[in-house]
């Protein structure tokens, strides 16, 4: 009889110390960036690191806040490990509600400061930039002032600013100017007949139709536009001495507070902030712009160290985001 209890324990604890060890070899993410470039890049993790990935995409319906709304609701029993964010504003907001947990990866070495929390808990790695995407005279736009120059009067077109990337380059203006200049300059956009379009994609599709000349978009918009041999071209704004900038949108890691896989986590966040991974993201259809210096892109992905990007604090976008809803909504004509 005790010989079978004890052949009972042994099976339990075998089974406890098997499900641990199965637990130890995962981690689980959640994904804000298109699936369709973010599994890839998993799978490679799978492959040389030897952990198993879970991995849950937002939908296209409810990008990125789907995600982050799970995240939230799960505060009190955190099932993702990793966040992986299409854009740093999630997760500042993440840090703010105490969600995320710090985690300073060696590979954030090089990064710009300007890309990563100071306290570890977000990293910027492979980013987008807001660019202009140009048919016909466009091509000779410098600067999104050009939006209130009379000469484009009712030539240009740009994606609603109550949401996606728009709505945080607008923010990002209200924290560079000040409210006064921001509003000043998104009442001319009005003046100026300005297109209001529903998304970067309709506004690069408007362009590319020669519907109008000129748009604001993001810039993996643009370069596969010119990949697919649309008869248009990218020009970046704000470059001159003197400009502003322009605007950078990394992706984040963001190591969630209390997930299940803490150790495999950070290393799914030092995997995605390799030199490697911008790499391969700089290849992929999204186009996207390695911040490491150095990265080999293809010829029409632009390197970090040749782009002046606008100096901006993400927190501070952040909040403004939320303090200029009222006006965006108002300007907008919700």
């Amino acid at each position: 009889m005790r010989a079978r209890a004890i052949l009972i324990l042994i099976v339990v604890l075998s089974t406890i110390y098997s499900c641990t060890k199965q637990a130890k070899n995962e981690v689980v993410i959640y994904v804000s960036e298109d699936q369709v470039f973010a599994e890839p890049i998993l799978k490679d993790f799978e492959k040389d690191i030897g952990v198993g990935v879970k991995a849950v995409y937002d939908t296209e319906e409810s990008k990125g806040t789907g995600l982050m709304n799970r995240l939230i609701a799960e505060k009190g029993n955190p099932r993702a490990d990793v966040y992986w964010a299409n854009e740093p504003i999630r997760a500042v907001i993440l840090k703010e509600k105490g969600l995320s947990a710090p985690s300073i990866s060696p590979n954030s070495d090089g990064i710009p400061l300007q890309f990563k929390d100071p306290e570890g808990y977000w990293t910027g790695f492979s980013a987008r930039m807001r660019v202009f995407v140009v048919s016909g005279k466009g091509e000779v736009l410098t600067s999104i002032l050009d939006y209130t120059n009379e000469k484009w009067k009712g030539k240009g077109v740009i994606a609603n600013p109550m949401f996606g990337t728009t709505s945080i380059w607008a923010a990002s203006l209200f924290t560079l100017w000040g409210d006064g200049k921001a509003k000043e300059f998104m009442n001319k956009i009005k003046e100026n007949d300005i297109k209001l379009s529903s998304s970067n994609g309709e506004s690069t599709t408007l362009v590319v139709n020669k519907e109008f000349d000129f748009g604001l978009v993001d810039s993996d918009d643009a370069v596969n536009a010119i990949r697919n041999e649309k008869p248009v071209k990218m020009v970046i704004p704000d470059q001159q001495e003197g400009g502003i900038g322009v605007l950078i949108l990394p992706n984040a890691a963001v190591l969630m507070k209390g997930g299940p896989n803490p150790a495999n986590g950070r290393k799914l966040i030092d995997y995605l902030l390799s030199k490697e991974t911008e790499r391969k993201l700089a290849f992929a259809d999204c186009a996207q712009i390695p911040l490491h210096r150095g990265v080999k892109t293809p010829d029409d992905v632009n390197k970090i160290e040749e782009i002046k990007f606008m100096k901006i604090d993400y927190k501070a976008v952040a909040e403004k985001l939320i303090e200029i809803q009222p006006y965006l909504k108002e300007w907008a004509g919700y």
